[in-house]
């Protein structure tokens, strides 16, 4: 039995447990903070200490991802996130040719284009949904892209992956069981199309992510069919969805901060620091599993072998032991080492330098452009229930109209199928 008391309206596993976590994940950082959840799927262990968080992460040896990433049973699959070394190495490798430095670079007037054109898109009336029109498109234009996806199946790319992530315009009405059933149809629909694209890419290779990994090896060995649809499956969730959604949920806090928001629109050179600040505070990934390889203890509790280790980046984020007043949204705050991309160990994100890039583009054009935005609904927005990626579903704003000023429609974003 855990050396503390085990509350029944804390359940890791349950997705309506992250809309409202904020008391939960401060009780737990005081009072637990190794806390064994005795309902989640035959009881697992929650961190929420942002010092723990990063010792775990960066201890791979005591604390694997190679039983899965993630917290439920059976979740396994065979990607480069549920890998330990030397094959995680390997695989990200490979894949990380799609991200350096130059490549993210050289995105960067695309990004700014793609922009612009959504934004001429509603800017005459003064009024949009900020998720359905703007945010949803920018990271799936840039991650259909690199995976080779032809600007007609955009549309078709952004369901499935809203889909395999538990999304969808009518998850919410559906049991669990429902659910996963629509979950793997998607997940198999969006292999088929890859497939496609893969076997294309081998006979005429183009300069996009998937001609990198098709042609990429490691000491002579290329990834197969499998690997290279499984890590194609991993950059479009880890692109798509958690960009998105710190899109959203930073707008929301420069709306309800306006203050903030006035320092950005006088000052744009703070943009890159506040992108942090709205990081830290949306945290779209809420966690991540690790798996113990040997006993060990954590705050006087006794961790065994086999054990699950929940990761809570949300409740790391918001801890006073590193942060200032952790829920105040400061967009100047610096250094601010949060762990929204998962705490730099081996499995730190690799597409965080296209995330922040695309987060930087987008608040300096909405703030130039729009820099009297409010929220145009007194309702509650809709957030995703989820408990792997979460974030605001719908958000209708209204600003001051303006004029277009951008070149041909659709010349960076076509066929948006919005």
């Amino acid at each position: 039995m855990p050396d503390h008391p085990v509350r029944d309206d804390i359940s890791l596993l349950d997705r309506f447990f992250y809309l409202d976590p904020w008391s939960k994940y401060a009780w737990m950082r005081d009072e637990a903070p190794a806390y064994w959840d005795p309902s989640a799927d035959g009881g697992l262990w929650g961190v929420t200490r942002y010092e723990d968080i990063m010792t775990i992460a960066k201890t791979p040896e005591l604390f694997c991802s190679g039983k899965s990433s993630r917290p439920e049973r059976d979740s396994w699959i065979p990607s480069m996130i549920n890998l330990d070394e030397p094959l995680h190495k390997r695989r990200r490798n490979i894949v990380n040719r799609g991200f350096t430095p130059r490549r993210v670079a050289e995105q960067e007037p695309k990004l700014r284009a793609l922009t612009t054109e959504l934004i001429d898109g509603v800017i005459e009336q003064g009024e949009c949904d900020f998720v359905r029109d703007i945010a949803r498109w920018i990271p799936m234009v840039a991650i259909g892209d690199m995976l080779g996806v032809e600007p007609e199946d955009r549309g078709q790319l952004l369901e499935w992956s809203d889909w395999m992530l538990g999304g969808g315009e009518i998850a919410d009405v559906m049991d669990d069981a429902e659910r996963r059933e629509k979950q793997r149809s998607y997940t198999q629909g969006y292999f088929a199309y890859q497939a496609k694209v893969i076997a294309d890419r081998k006979q005429n290779p183009r300069d996009d992510l998937v001609s990198l990994l098709v042609t990429g090896d490691v000491d002579g060995e290329r990834l197969d069919d499998e690997e290279l649809l499984q890590e194609s499956l991993l950059i479009l969730i880890g692109g798509d969805e958690t960009t998105r959604h710190v899109m959203t949920g930073g707008l929301e806090l420069l709306i309800k901060h306006p203050d903030q928001k006035r320092k950005l629109i006088e000052d744009p050179s703070k943009i890159a620091v506040a992108v942090e600040e709205m990081l830290r505070l949306v945290s779209p990934i809420l966690n991540m599993n690790r798996t113990l390889t040997r006993d060990t203890t954590l705050h006087g509790e006794k961790l065994r072998e086999g054990d699950r280790v929940l990761l809570l980046y949300q409740a790391g984020n918001r801890d006073d032991r590193i942060f200032a007043d952790p829920d105040r949204f400061d967009v100047e705050r610096w250094p601010n080492r949060h762990v929204a991309f998962g705490g730099y160990g081996v499995h730190h994100c690799l597409g965080a330098a296209l995330a922040r890039l695309e987060l930087k583009i987008l608040f300096e054009e909405v703030l130039a452009r729009m820099p009297d935005v409010e929220i145009s609904t007194d309702a509650p927005l809709k957030r995703r229930p989820n408990n792997f990626i979460t974030g605001i579903e719908e958000m209708p704003i209204r600003f001051t109209p303006g004029r277009k000023r951008g070149q041909a429609p659709g010349r960076h974003g076509a066929s948006l199928q919005k």
